[in-house]
């Protein structure tokens, strides 16, 4: 593991705290790694002058520049990649592998991706109108920083999720104030040092670190704020940002659904329910949280997902290919798992696999978890479990399944499986969710070229694509009337009778003739 898990450290973020600090503690062997900060209100205004202070700077390196920080850093993170793991592993418990492929991996490709497409995407864009008025003038829309992003990041991906975010808002030429989860600080303070050493101006991304009271205090200082985690934090932020009159992006909380049709190939669906319910030991927004399958194929899916599920191997990683679920990162979380299980049986469930806290050297873990004669009277099938959970439900036909998969306040991810795809695409267009994959799951995330967001109450605002980086910016409009334009345009002062005769003559002409519009049907 790493060196964090010799001793403990403390971490200083350079800036003035409460007397309380932080213990950070390895949820998979029940240590303490570190302690950080708790900053107060104070401590968040000085982090926010000394990047608003900043920040023209840094957006008059311009594209070029600023690409060239982001490809250092990319270069940095491969160089220490495994100082990176093992910090990441050593605050959440999660799998070597999880920390490999879901964070390492995407925080990479995010850093080429946003310097390739952040000059792309927030290019001048030239306009062309219909409106006479402005016929013969030259129209742009540009995108301009907002200055300084405050985001505050979840537990679950430290890389991937809190300090993931704040990539594009670097792109685009603002100074960042990341406020990571108490719960999972490390991976955020790591990379502000290996940003400093990418070339990055001092000041222009800061970690804030604390509890609930330091996130509040950041949103009261910064120009826009992006926030990942719960529905009903995220509501707090939404009404704290509209009282501030700032905009904010939220990604909330999901209940993803997938639906197994009667035509599907059992043996992929079974393979891609276990591994996209299980990773990260179930705690991703999008992971798969309840399963809808078709009676004529239930039996032999249940069969191949318990045979899988059985084989999972649960506990604190020790290095690659050592277990395949790793620990439970928030206490809470863990009480939570064990209610909606509880509930589940309570009315009527059966686990067929798991159903169990396991504690194993001081670590904190859930068994993998199977459960079949479930129904939306139960709280596994309606509320957001985020645990190693599977809740698999046998549906009549296709139409009672997309009823039951879209009856849900959540919409932030959905699949189907079905071998006719243009018919899984025809289902997938009627799932109420941000994404949905046909025949996979989650996949749709690591495409940073799509919009990555959520309908219904999972959420406002987007990740990824073009509108994952003008979220961090203001448009302006410019209009350029040319040197030799007319010394007074024809519809202003004075007013003349005859002018406005033959203006209104013009706006029925271009505007009433009722052109393309078909007689109404009787």
């Amino acid at each position: 593991m790493a060196t964090t898990e010799q001793h403990a450290l403390h971490i200083q973020n350079g800036a003035s705290h409460g007397a309380a600090d932080i213990p950070v503690e390895n949820p998979a062997t029940g240590q303490i790694v570190a302690s950080v900060p708790d900053l107060d209100a104070a401590a968040v205004a000085e982090l926010a002058r000394k990047g608003r202070e900043v920040q023209p700077r840094w957006e008059a390196f311009g594209f070029e520049a600023r690409t060239q920080v982001l490809r250092r850093a990319q270069k940095w993170l491969m160089d220490n990649n495994q100082r990176v793991i093992d910090t990441i592993m050593s605050e959440t418990g999660k799998t070597y592998e999880d920390a490999v492929f879901a964070e390492i991996g995407y925080a990479a490709n995010a850093f080429g991706f946003w310097a390739d497409n952040a000059p792309k995407y927030l290019a001048d864009e030239k306009v062309r109108s219909s409106q006479l008025l402005v016929k013969g003038k030259k129209l742009i829309v540009r995108y301009r920083p907002l200055g300084l992003i405050g985001v505050i990041g979840p537990w679950n991906y430290p890389l991937t999720n809190s300090f993931g975010d704040c990539i594009p808002a670097l792109a685009a030429g603002n100074s960042v104030i990341l406020k990571p989860s108490e719960v999972t600080p490390l991976t955020s303070l790591l990379m502000a040092e290996g940003l400093r050493e990418s070339g990055l101006p001092e000041g222009v991304f800061q970690v804030a670190t604390g509890r609930g009271e330091t996130g509040a205090a950041l949103i009261e200082q910064v120009d826009m704020i992006m926030f990942t985690g719960s529905t009903r934090t995220g509501r707090k932020v939404a009404e704290a940002a509209a009282r501030r009159l700032i905009p904010c992006s939220l990604e909330l909380g999901g209940k993803d659904p997938m639906v197994v049709l009667a035509d599907a190939d059992v043996e992929r669906a079974a393979n891609t329910a276990v591994y996209y319910s299980m990773q990260n030991a179930g705690q991703t927004c999008i992971s798969i949280e309840r399963v809808y399958v078709e009676a004529p194929i239930y039996d032999d899916f249940v069969g191949k997902v318990t045979e899988k599920m059985k084989a999972l191997r649960v506990g604190a990683p020790h290095g690659p290919g050592s277990v395949e679920v790793g620990a439970i990162t928030f206490p809470p979380q863990l009480e939570t798992i064990e209610a909606h299980v509880k509930d589940a049986v309570d009315k009527g469930a059966r686990t067929l696999v798991g159903g169990h806290v396991k504690r194993d050297g001081g670590g904190r873990f859930y068994e993998p978890t199977l459960l079949v004669d479930v129904d939306h009277t139960m709280k596994i099938m309606t509320e957001e479990t985020f645990g190693p959970t599977l809740p698999v439900m046998k549906v009549a036909d296709a139409e009672e399944a997309l009823r039951l998969a879209n009856d849900s306040p959540y919409g932030l991810g959905a699949s189907v499986f079905t071998r006719n795809t243009a018919r899984g695409e025809d289902f997938a267009r009627r799932m109420q969710s941000g994404a949905a994959n046909v025949n996979d799951a989650m996949v749709n995330y690591t495409a940073l070229e799509l919009p990555m967001g959520g309908s219904k109450e999972s959420g406002i605002g987007q990740r990824h694509g073009a509108g994952g980086i003008r979220k961090f910016c203001e448009p302006q409009s410019i209009v350029i009337t040319p040197r030799l334009a007319l010394k007074r345009e024809v519809h202003t002062f004075p007013y003349k009778p005859r002018t406005t005769k033959l203006l209104s003559r013009f706006f029925k002409f271009m505007y009433g003739r009722g052109k393309g519009i078909d007689e109404p049907k009787s």
